[in-house]
């Protein structure tokens, strides 16, 4: 008779039940991974009615091959070029959001009367919101196009690396129990350490090895060498100390600079989807339904503090980016749940055995809870804003209004601001690779040579000559490459005090990276004499190549820079007005009756209150398109206008978002507001006359004068010392026409 492994039959029953399920919650319309959990509850060991899964060890190995390419995914999604460019304000309430929400948490733990343990893991549990929850709500209840749901999308990005860094500081507590401050400042900056070296090898090796391998490259090939490229550094990951998670998202964000992203996010999504299915039903087999009972009141306060705490953290936290109250309110509400990373925390307590077995079943519960409260929290907040608006202080909505308005505008930046950044940022990166080099050179390459050449010497100073070959242009960048020429030149001829800290701070330059080379030096010889001649003997290398060392490192840095900027980022990011007007991103579909006609004809502006400030065209880009372009299918189409408008010409454009619009960026259009001086060229001048659309090549949308806001003023309006004018265009040339 043949045998058929208990493995596959588990597997089948697990597929089995999560495909019925998920057929049930699609016909209610509700999220899947409420129906993976149901599945596994189902099949679990607490219900015996229908068949239980036997080999729980083996499923636990599948679920953590679940968590790998559901972390790889997400990080296909989740791009550090995103990141940088998400803004202030959506870091700063995601940030203000997660602090909040890990102090609730604890105390909440605490005032339940659990250990400190269960405590700070309920902390990190209910600090990071359901990206897949919210995503699915905007879909349903057709809200992407709002200003609020760009905050929000901007807010889940901070939320991905959030809830990285967590799994690194809750595994060093978990290992250590130890809370000091210094373990806490090593693990992040092992972290920043290893997240630096990973990316910046990754984006310079990755990208041009894919470009090597494109003749050959296959649906097969592409999805093989990507689970390959994801297993290698969840493997490195793991032997540097941390989760194997952390590796794959690290490799699915590396993966998101190149071009090749959207077509390995396709080729994996089905590994992802069968992978992560076996993990959300492995989360619902260890739900005990006596514990959801004995537990029913707890469930229900951490869901309150959940909700409330939410809504109250990301709220303050967008307030205090200088986000209007009503756009506030619409993100807080949206926030209010926890979802798969929570899952993927609570997964890690018990692995680590450092929780109690209670606190993963509250978990889920909660989660499901504020799943199902979330779409309605939505819908809700608009209205709850009106009541919040009627019901405030004037002088404090009208406080908010301002301190929005003061929070958003164009600042001029210094020169040593300028200078200091750039020095700053390249001492970092350089910072990072020397240190990788020097650990790669004394804990790999020295025994490796030492093992394999007999006289001492001679193995050392082989491997000193390879690490310094190594090692040498990004010294030469540490040390002497000019950075920010033109801030650095106005500095020494427009300043004459600013000279002696000009000097100190290359000296300083000299001086570190001489530092690096001592401790290359120190970790292989051992006698002082030999620290102090070749010192000097690179510094005079340094200095006799300096020239090739300069173009080697000019063509190393090109070759990051070209792959870092090979898949750019293609709709505009959204910036907010006081007043509810914003930038969105609509595309012309094949059947709207605005194909064919031009600008002036359909009169945007005049019907609908919204200006065009960019049309798309396959690689074409118009900037501040003149009023007899038309309009041509496909066509994607930047505009500012507010919810109301900008909802009345989406449903006219007939528009169908094929992306997602979580990462719905760019960094060249945007909003700005520019103060009117006597000194303005455009001070006393009609709009008209002043040229502003042809020299900045940006549309003037709005003026604020004495208090009064006037949106979309007419050619002929006078612009007056004093005005502060709202603009849509390009900020560096925005700049060169009024600073």
């Amino acid at each position: 008779m043949v045998h058929l492994p208990q493995l596959i039959t588990d597997l089948g029953l697990i597929l089995g039940a999560a495909a019925i399920t998920t057929l049930i919650f699609k016909r209610i319309k509700q999220p899947l991974v409420l129906g993976y959990i149901l599945a596994g509850f189902l099949v679990g060991p607490h219900f015996s009615f229908i068949p239980t899964v036997s080999e729980e060890k083996s499923i636990a190995i599948w679920a953590e091959i679940g968590v790998i390419f559901l972390l790889f995914n997400l990080g296909l999604e989740f791009s550090f070029k995103k990141l940088l460019k998400v803004g202030g304000a959506a870091s700063i309430t995601a940030i203000v959001e997660v602090v909040f929400m890990l102090l609730f948490g604890f105390l909440s733990g605490k005032a339940l009367g659990w250990n400190t343990m269960d405590s700070i893991f309920l902390g990190g549990i209910l600090s990071v919101s359901s990206t897949t929850i919210i995503i699915r709500a905007f879909d349903e209840l057709g809200v992407k196009h709002k200003q609020f749901a760009r905050l929000v999308f901007g807010i889940l990005i901070v939320e991905d690396l959030v809830a990285i860094l967590l799994l690194v500081l809750l595994t060093t507590i978990a290992v250590s129990q130890n809370f000091a401050g210094l373990e806490m400042l090593e693990s992040i900056l092992k972290l920043g350490f290893f997240l630096v070296l990973w990316f910046v090898s990754g984006i310079f090796l990755i990208p041009s090895l894919l470009k090597k391998v494109s003749r050959f490259m296959t649906d097969e090939t592409m999805l093989i060498l990507s689970l390959a490229l994801c297993l290698a550094m969840v493997i490195f990951a793991t032997k540097a100390g941390f989760s194997p998670a952390l590796g794959a998202f690290i490799m699915g964000s590396i993966l998101a600079e190149t071009v090749y992203a959207e077509k390995i996010e396709h080729l994996t999504l089905s590994v992802k989807d069968l992978f992560a299915a076996v993990f959300f039903v492995s989360v619902g087999m260890l739900i005990n339904p006596q514990v959801l009972v004995d537990y029913a009141v707890p469930i229900l306060v951490i869901t309150v503090v959940t909700v409330g705490g939410k809504f109250l953290s990301s709220s303050l936290g967008a307030l205090l980016s200088g986000q209007p109250l009503k756009t506030s309110v619409q993100a807080g509400m949206s926030l209010a749940q926890i979802g798969e990373f929570s899952f993927i925390i609570a997964t890690l307590g018990l692995t680590l055995k450092v929780t109690s077995d209670f606190l993963y079943p509250i978990a889920v519960a909660v989660s499901a809870l504020t799943t199902f409260t979330t779409p309605y929290l939505i819908k809700a907040s608009n209205s709850f804003y009106g009541a919040l608006e009627r019901n405030l202080p004037n002088r404090w909505i009208a406080a908010i209004n301002n301190y929005s308005t003061s929070t958003q505008g164009i600042t001029t930046t210094s020169d040593w601001e300028i200078l200091l950044k750039a020095y700053v940022g390249n001492f970092f990166i350089q910072s990072v690779i020397l240190i990788g080099i020097i650990v790669l050179v004394s804990r790999v390459a020295m025994p490796f040579v030492l093992r394999h050449i007999e006289q001492d010497l001679l193995a050392k100073s082989i491997v000193f000559t390879l690490s310094m070959i190594l090692m040498a242009p990004f010294l030469w960048s540490l040390a002497a490459k000019r950075i920010e020429k033109r801030a650095y030149s106005h500095l020494w001829l427009n300043t004459q005090y600013s000279r002696g800290p000009l000097v100190a701070l290359e000296l300083l330059r000299l001086v570190f990276a001489i530092t690096f080379v001592a401790f290359l030096v120190t970790s292989i010889f051992e006698t002082t004499i030999a620290v102090i001649i070749l010192t000097g003997l690179v510094v005079a290398v340094l200095a006799i190549f300096s020239s090739r060392l300069n173009s080697f490192y000019n063509r190393l840095e090109n070759r990051f820079v070209l792959n870092f900027n090979a898949r750019e980022v293609e709709q505009s990011q959204n910036k907010i007005i006081p007043w509810d007007s914003h930038l969105a991103t609509m595309q012309v579909s094949a059947n709207s009756s605005f194909i064919g006609r031009t600008l002036i004809e359909l009169a945007i502006r005049e019907k609908y209150g919204v200006n065009v400030a960019m049309i798309e065209r396959g690689k074409r880009v118009i900037t501040t398109p003149g009023k007899d372009e038309r309009l041509f299918p496909y066509d994607k189409l930047t505009v500012i206008g507010t919810d109301e408008e900008l909802a009345t010409l989406k449903h006219l454009l007939e528009t169908e978002e094929d992306e997602d619009p979580k990462y719905d960026y760019r960094n060249n259009i945007q909003l700005h507001k520019v103060p009117i001086s006597s000194r303005s060229p455009l001070c006393n001048k009609s709009i008209r006359d002043s040229s502003v659309r042809e020299q900045a090549q940006g549309l003037l949308v709005a003026v604020e004068r004495e208090g009064k806001r006037i949106l979309n003023p007419e050619s002929s309006f006078i612009l007056r010392e004093g005005d502060m004018i709202w603009m849509v265009g390009n900020r560096a040339k925005i700049e060169s026409l009024f600073f």
